[in-house]
């Protein structure tokens, strides 16, 4: 399998997309208003308690407070704050493990706290924080106040896992914790300890804003979508990385050369006078993000629906002509619907519960097939899930790991018509609105006389022909009905002015 990074860099955003055997299977935004925010660690205020919900919200400088649940909490940040000069009695390797920090007793309203952002803001929702901090770096990942090795699952091969978890045992700091990453896999003690000083100088720098910065504010910031993807997915089963902004070049072959020497010269600049997510046929993959409805190669379909509740995906026949034979052609149309439902979870980002509703089949072997096949097409996503077996009603439910908004909600506002349902008014539900206008205020008012402004749609049908419903409206209660047609209103919308179409008429 090829893989590839494809990062196009404007004024307005940076989009980095990624190809696998040249089809798009992720993709990232980033606006400068819009900022990666997943790894920021804030010196926050507790601005409320709710044991009923076991959660806090947390006052980081936002407009919305942070979310922090009692699970993601853990007591050793208060480590942090501990002022060792007045304590001089304190051990501060064993501080927190000694102090009996309960959650529910001791987490006070105005208290500070150390939280890191582990879920970006979605919608109305403030961000989730958790208080156990991690610093991810290019090998490593160094957590604060913790004693424990861990290494990637990834790294599968018993006798490499023992050397890097040696490697960890020997530079290990006193009182932190280490996650040896993926792409330390061969790399040797020399370049992984060079890793760790790197994260250890900026915990240094960390600790020493907690004791000096009022809360809240920003203690640190990760790095920007484009080297955090370099950091985190550049590994060397990336066949290329190609990029069509120069100044992001040098950034990115600067940060590499330092990091990983070898993998440099997977970097190129795209000199091509053709966008560069045109030449990759990027950007018709994005358009078609768009749609809930998504082909798929056998003339079969998919149809997405995003809620605020779960996403549910739907696997229709289409156009597919296939055997005789129904079980066949519904485990042939399955699978492939499963191979697309994995790449467009990646690519749009899905998160939450997904429900999925495969075209029935009866036979117990075929619907293991399908099963075990969007296991091992889940099991290229970086995100966690987990899948359970068809139920008896044919649904498969699974969870997807959400940290950030879905991408469309990077590319799209929400239609201020429709307000995101993807319906308007009819023409008739609009000529009953107005109807039932004229009914409020004739009700309350003695005016018989006022002019109303519609949309072109509308204005056509109630000055249709012989029906007429204007007509019918003046004769219907009695009043002289000016009616103007106004492109500029929405679907759906009208207003209502008096007799010389001046002031505005309003119902109090």
């Amino acid at each position: 399998m090829t893989k590839e990074i494809i990062i196009n860099a404007t004024n307005e955003e940076t989009r980095i997309a990624i190809l696998e055997d040249g089809k798009l299977v992720e993709l990232f935004v980033e606006r400068p208003e819009y900022e990666r925010m997943v790894g920021d660690i804030y010196k926050g205020r507790v601005s409320r308690v709710l044991p009923g919900m076991q959660a806090a919200f947390i006052d980081i400088g936002h407009e919305q407070n942070a979310f922090l649940h009692f699970q993601d909490f853990d007591a050793s940040y208060l480590d942090y704050f501990v002022d060792y000069e007045d304590e001089e009695h304190v051990d501060k390797d064993h501080y927190q493990t000694e102090r009996r920090f309960d959650v529910y007793r001791d987490l006070k309203k105005n208290q500070d706290i150390l939280v890191q952002i582990i879920k970006e803001p979605i919608g109305t929702k403030g961000c989730r924080v958790t208080t156990g901090i991690a610093l991810p770096g290019r090998f490593l990942v160094l957590i604060p106040g913790k004693k424990h090795i861990g290494v990637s699952r990834k790294i599968q091969n018993p006798k490499e896992r023992r050397r890097l978890k040696e490697i960890a045992r020997q530079i290990m700091p006193p009182n932190f914790g280490l996650i040896i990453r993926t792409v330390a896999e061969g790399k040797s003690d020399k370049i992984i300890r060079k890793d760790l000083n790197n994260l250890l100088d900026t915990w240094h720098k960390i600790e020493r804003k907690i004791k000096r910065q009022k809360a809240p504010t920003l203690l640190y910031k990760d790095m920007g979508m484009a080297s955090s993807v370099i950091r985190d997915l550049f590994t060397s089963d990336v066949d290329r990385v190609v990029v069509d902004s120069r100044k992001l070049m040098r950034e990115l072959s600067a940060y590499i050369k330092d990091v990983a020497p070898h993998l440099k010269e997977k970097i190129s600049y795209y000199k091509g006078t053709l966008p560069i997510f045109d030449y990759y046929n990027i950007e018709k993959e994005i358009e078609k993000m768009e749609n809930s409805k998504v082909w798929l190669r056998n003339g079969a379909y998919i149809v997405i629906e995003q809620t605020e509740a779960l996403v549910s995906i739907d696997v229709n026949s289409g156009k597919f002509i296939g055997s005789r034979d129904h079980e066949s052609n519904s485990l042939k149309i399955n699978m492939e619907a499963a191979r697309e439902i994995a790449r467009q979870a990646r690519l749009r980002d899905l998160g939450g519960i997904i429900v999925i509703d495969f075209i029935d089949m009866n036979e117990e072997e075929n619907r293991k097939k399908l099963y075990n096949e969007l296991r091992k097409e889940f099991a290229k996503d970086r995100s966690i899930t987990k899948i359970q077996e068809i139920s008896r009603f044919g649904l498969i439910e699974m969870t997807r790991q959400r940290v950030r908004p879905p991408v469309l909600f990077n590319l799209k506002d929400q239609c201020p018509v429709c307000q995101g349902t993807g319906m308007v008014p009819t023409v008739h539900a609009v000529v009953g609105n107005i109807e039932r206008w004229i009914q409020r205020y004739r009700a309350t008012h003695g005016d018989r006389r006022f002019t109303i402004h519609v949309t072109p749609e509308v204005y056509r049908y109630m000055k249709k022909g012989t029906y007429n419903p204007l007509l019918k409206l003046m004769w219907k209660y009695w009043v002289k009905i000016k009616l103007v047609e106004d492109d500029t209103l929405t679907l759906g919308t009208f207003k209502v002015f008096d007799k010389d179409d001046k002031n505005p008429l309003n119902i109090d």
